[in-house]
């Protein structure tokens, strides 16, 4: 017995001491860990999270853009044509004058004296016609007792008496006339400026002031100007038709009104190379006001299955445009493209790309020729995220 126990105990420690060895030589030397990861393989690159958008076939319109200035479609300064003092002011500055209201009324106290004479000079030369005409009826019953003198003379005066009256006709016409320009009408109807007058001052017709300016506002003008390489385009267009034009505030954000193109200057200012258009706007509710500066955009015409991208899809290089798509793997590859037109956001690609494929709209600073990306594109349910991962 005595015997036994220290075999047993060297047992039990050659039995310890081999399952260390065992444990060390599987997990803690290094030729261990280098064996379980050969057995893993090479750890697999992240993908890289883009935006990606299809790329479509569409109609494209092709607008010009430019800078213009609103003109008064008529603007008429309103002045005196006859001399006197102000008795009323009609109007309010800012309201809309009708053609033919009462704006101001001078002094008719003169010119009413003057159409009086005049017609009180067509009575008295009545009276004498009248006389006249008895006296030459009377020498010509005297028959033979009557000198030829004597009725030659008679008829002449009634001659003259009849062209006198004509005169006086012409006299109570034109006094008529003056007293009627003592009431100042609206010749146009339009936006009444500021008042140039008050009631009591003196004005007269020969002075260069005005009463009032008033401008017509409906429908109302744009000048503004284009290349003039893109006038064979213009007037191609025109032939098919007006030419849409339209009207945004200077920085573009805001959409004003819709007209058409109505007047090609008939010259090219060589000075800058450009060409003057006048285009022509309903505007009923105001929005274009005369001095006002705008930006215009107009439709030349419009591009039938255009390839369309994002503008964000575009990248410049020192060898031109590219652009990066993803393929069937998800890995991004570049395409030399070229591009003929970029209008709000959108670009028109000629030669590169073709429908149906998806382009990199966002985070191309991170992706490289063959890089593993992982897209995300927008989602037009309300119901759902904004962007939805592929």
């Amino acid at each position: 017995m005595k015997k036994t126990r220290p075999i047993l105990w060297i047992l039990i420690l050659a039995a310890v001491a081999s399952a260390g060895y065992f444990g060390w030589q599987k997990y803690g030397s290094p030729d261990a860990g280098k064996s379980q990861t050969a057995q893993k393989g090479p750890p697999r690159a992240s993908a890289i999270p883009v935006s990606v958008a299809p790329v479509q076939k569409v109609d494209f319109p092709v607008y010009l853009t430019g800078l213009g200035t609103v003109q008064g479609f008529n603007t008429v300064q309103v002045r005196t044509r006859v001399d006197g003092q102000i008795d009323k002011i009609a109007f309010t500055e800012g309201q809309i004058a009708k053609e033919g209201e009462l704006l101001a009324s001078i002094d008719p106290r003169p010119y009413q004296a003057t159409l009086d004479q005049a017609k009180a000079k067509k009575a008295q030369d009545e009276a004498s016609l009248a006389n006249a005409n008895l006296e030459l009826q009377r020498a010509m019953k005297l028959g033979e007792f009557a000198t030829a003198q004597r009725v030659d003379t008679q008829r002449s005066t009634v001659a003259q008496l009849t062209a006198q009256i004509a005169a006086d006709e012409a006299a109570i016409a034109n006094a008529q006339t003056q007293l009627d320009y003592t009431q100042v009408k609206a010749p146009i109807t339009g936006v009444a400026g500021l008042r140039q007058v008050d009631v009591g001052n003196i004005v007269n017709a020969s002075t260069q002031t005005g009463i009032v300016t008033i401008t017509q506002v409906e429908p109302i003008s744009v000048i503004f100007t284009a290349p003039e390489d893109q006038l064979p385009y213009i007037s191609e267009g025109q032939k098919a038709g007006a030419l849409k034009v339209i009207a945004f505030t200077t920085d573009g954000k805001k959409t004003l009104a819709e007209g058409k193109l109505a007047v090609i200057n008939n010259q090219v200012d060589t000075t800058s190379g450009t060409i003057r258009l006048k285009a022509v706007f309903d505007n009923k509710d105001h929005t274009l006001w005369p001095g006002q500066s705008v930006s215009t955009r107009l439709l030349v015409r419009t591009l039938k299955d255009a390839t369309v991208v994002p503008d964000d899809a575009v990248q410049h290089s020192t060898n031109g445009l590219y652009a990066y798509t993803v393929n069937q793997d998800n890995k991004a590859e570049v395409r030399k493209i070229k591009v003929s037109y970029a209008i709000d956001g959108r670009s028109v690609v000629d030669e590169g790309l073709t429908p149906g494929q998806q382009v990199i709209t966002g985070g191309q600073f991170k992706v490289q020729p063959g890089s593993l990306v992982s897209t995300a594109v927008a989602s037009s349910d309300p119901g759902q995220n904004k962007v939805r991962r592929e």
